[in-house]
């Protein structure tokens, strides 16, 4: 299977304007996340796929491998897709989402999920990883993930799903397996074609996740077991979190 993978990175981040550019003990954001991917096996090719010159400029002095794309893409996903077209849809099997908010990004994760794909029948695969920390079950900047017996999702959310109707007190997450979604995705292709044509949903503007309005609409979505987990950088705490880690690296 021919794989792209790209890196979505807007200036424009509403919490962390300039994220991508943002120093992390002597490297960008989106150096440290173009660096980690580019050790993956599965992707033929990895880009950036971007809106602002300066990211551009800042990947191409890497001798990393940019494409301008429009600023008005609601999401990563449409990024992706007008990556994929300027490079030649023809050339590509599939793309991988590679989060540019990831400093800390596993390589093996990415080709955990380009396995994930191969055996997913609707064309779309992300990963989870078994929830440890009750904290993360009330957080609702930490995704969840309920699945079917074939592993495809059944539903993405913010709140914790499922409901523990009977459970009074004690650890949650001992009494269920509850999964968190790692934020990358890959697409065929041809499917990633057609859900960049979809349009919002109820679901999806009722917890503000784009993957709701995939499944609303019929698509699968197969979801991959990852032992390694994530760290995303979205506020400026977080930021000073990955700056601590960097330094103790």
């Amino acid at each position: 299977m021919r794989i792209l993978g790209v890196i979505p990175a807007r200036f424009a981040s509403t919490r962390l304007p300039g994220k991508p550019l943002a120093d992390i003990g002597g490297k960008s954001m989106v150096h440290r996340v173009l660096e980690r991917a580019a050790r993956a096996t599965c992707p033929g090719e990895v880009v950036v796929a971007t809106d602002d010159q300066r990211i551009f400029d800042h990947v191409v002095s890497l001798g990393g491998h940019a494409v301008m794309t429009s600023p008005d893409h609601p999401s990563g996903t449409d990024r992706c897709y007008q990556a994929l077209a300027q490079l030649g849809k023809e050339r590509y099997d599939a793309v991988v989402n590679i989060q540019g908010d990831e400093p800390f990004l596993v390589p093996e994760q990415i080709d955990e999920l380009c396995r994930t794909l191969v055996d997913a029948k609707g064309g779309i695969a992300t990963l989870a990883h078994a929830l440890t920390d009750d904290r993360d079950l009330d957080d609702t900047g930490k995704v969840k993930i309920v699945t079917d017996v074939h592993g495809d999702a059944l539903y993405f959310s913010r709140a914790a799903i499922p409901v523990l109707r009977n459970h009074v007190s004690g650890v949650r997450h001992s009494v269920f397996p509850f999964l968190k979604h790692i934020g990358l995705y890959a697409y065929r292709s041809d499917v990633l074609g057609q859900i960049v044509q979809l349009s919002p949903s109820a679901l999806e503007r009722a917890e503000s996740l784009e993957q709701l309005r995939w499944l609303e609409n019929g698509f699968k979505v197969r979801v991959g077991i990852t032992q390694y987990p994530s760290f995303c950088v979205d506020t400026p705490a977080d930021l000073e979190e990955a700056r601590r880690i960097a330094d103790q690296h």
